[in-house]
């Protein structure tokens, strides 16, 4: 199962998904810890031009995280008025709700939340009051749950651009709503329109927005004018993976890139013409994390024994800088921060032996583990890790490749967790699969 994915949370998505195949998780020595199959020698430096620097990014701000990664599609949160020290004063969790089953995560905009849920055959998505929790809007169709050695449900993150919301059901139901009503403005049917099957474990992949287009993983990459659900371009056929594509620019031209379930694409954004590809395949076809660019890197990871990679794009060309299985991200993605990723290593059905791992950018060396988590998430706020653990405990940490520093722990839900959380106006976000949302509030001045 891929919860999103999401976020995956996705959960783009989350793109959140898992599977219990009993796969063996190899056993690694804290020698062989330290150890990685490198394609060529390493630079001193990896990129001098930040991918972040690239991207038209908006301007951050409090309350904002319009979709699956958050506004710079990186899992960072620019907020610093929150509190990770909790060992004076507790925080407080202002309110719970249930919007039914499933590993969506939440995006949130002008006082506002919105997330997707299942109950009996249906599928919502939820517009909530951010403050209350309350139920401003909603709107249901029917759905499969797809709940194939998971809970099922959505694992998409709705994605926000203006005045309109775009959803993608378990089942490839994409839907663009207007954001103030809940109106429905159009709608496709993945599966039907592109003569495809339902993947093993749904659609999880978030609806990615740049500009007038909206792009999609439907048995391949799709281009949509976002007004009207028009196709403007399709890729090439690939096994569907279940993470959401990422956009970057390189010398000029903007590409994108996703990781299916036989390699990682680039495709020129302006027509979805493919210009490399990095074979990829992963046991029980589970790739579902989103590929995180730096400069002219990208890099990948997947669970089941397969590891990660660390790639140079350049001259259209994909080579490896390394690869390793250090740092296997089963569903939700690693974050990147100051030249480290952050990350679960391991699989939902062996959560125990799961390790939060930190892993050196530039040499795909370990530089810590730290087990207890599960197959839980995290995102990175103001140099903290927050971590939601797979059976509820919130944990804040430094974000910090000498060693794993805990600050502050906290047990917020009961049920498994796979959804990374969302920080917004000092207020944690958090979910369950069984649709349970926790309100928490972090801000430096509690409201008691």
């Amino acid at each position: 199962m891929k919860p999103v994915t999401p976020i995956l949370f996705c959960l783009a998505g989350l793109c959140l998904l898992a599977c219990s195949e009993a796969a063996s998780e190899p056993t690694v020595s804290s020698a062989e810890a330290q150890e990685s199959t490198t394609a060529a020698p390493l630079p001193e430096v990896i990129t001098e031009v930040s991918f972040h620097d690239a991207r038209m990014k908006p301007t951050a701000k409090p309350g904002y995280w319009p979709h699956w990664l958050g506004p710079n599609y990186d899992g960072m949160s620019t907020e610093t008025d929150w509190r990770a020290d909790w060992s004076k004063v507790p925080p407080q969790v202002l309110w719970r709700k249930n919007v039914g089953i499933g590993y969506s995560s939440l995006s949130a905009a002008k006082g506002r939340l919105y997330t997707m849920g299942h109950q009996k055959g249906n599928e919502t998505v939820y517009c909530l009051d951010a403050d209350t929790g309350e139920i401003i809007w909603q709107e249901s169709y029917p759905a499969q749950l797809i709940d194939n050695l998971n809970a099922g449900g959505p694992g998409a993150t709705p994605t926000i651009d203006g005045d309109f919301l775009y959803t993608n059901s378990r089942d490839g139901r994409l839907i663009c709503f207007e954001i103030n009503t809940g109106k429905k403005v159009w709608e496709k049917i993945l599966p039907e329109v592109y003569d495809m099957e339902i993947p093993e474990w749904g659609f999880t992949c978030s609806p990615l927005i740049r500009g007038d287009r909206l792009f999609i993983e439907a048995g391949r990459l799709v281009a949509l004018e976002k007004r009207t659900g028009k196709e403007i371009w399709k890729s090439k056929p690939y096994m569907p993976g279940y993470g959401t594509p990422a956009a970057f620019e390189n010398e000029g031209t903007v590409y994108l890139a996703i990781l299916n379930n036989e390699c990682l694409s680039i495709a020129r954004e302006a027509d979805g013409q493919e210009v490399a590809s990095f074979a990829w395949p992963s046991p029980f076809d589970t790739n579902s994390t989103t590929p995180i660019i730096d400069g002219k890197t990208i890099f990948i990871s997947s669970g089941y024994g397969k590891g990660c990679a660390l790639l140079d794009f350049e001259n259209q060309q994909l080579k490896a800088r390394y690869t390793n299985r250090d740092l296997k991200n089963h569903f939700n993605n690693s974050v990147l921060y100051q030249g480290h990723f952050y990350g679960m290593d391991g699989n939902s059905n062996l959560g125990r032996i799961v390790r939060l791992t930190c892993l050196d950018q530039q040499t795909g060396k370990v530089k810590w583990r730290e087990a207890g988590f599960g197959c839980g998430s995290l995102l990175i706020a103001n140099g903290k890790l927050i971590i939601l653990s797979d059976k509820g405990t919130l944990v804040t940490a430094e974000a910090s490749p000498e060693a794993f520093k805990e600050i502050s722990r906290f047990k917020v839900l009961d049920h498994q967790c796979w959804t990374v959380p969302v920080l917004c106006g000092g207020r944690l976000y958090c979910r369950d699969s069984a649709g349970n949302l926790a309100c928490v509030d972090l801000r430096t001045e509690p409201t008691r």
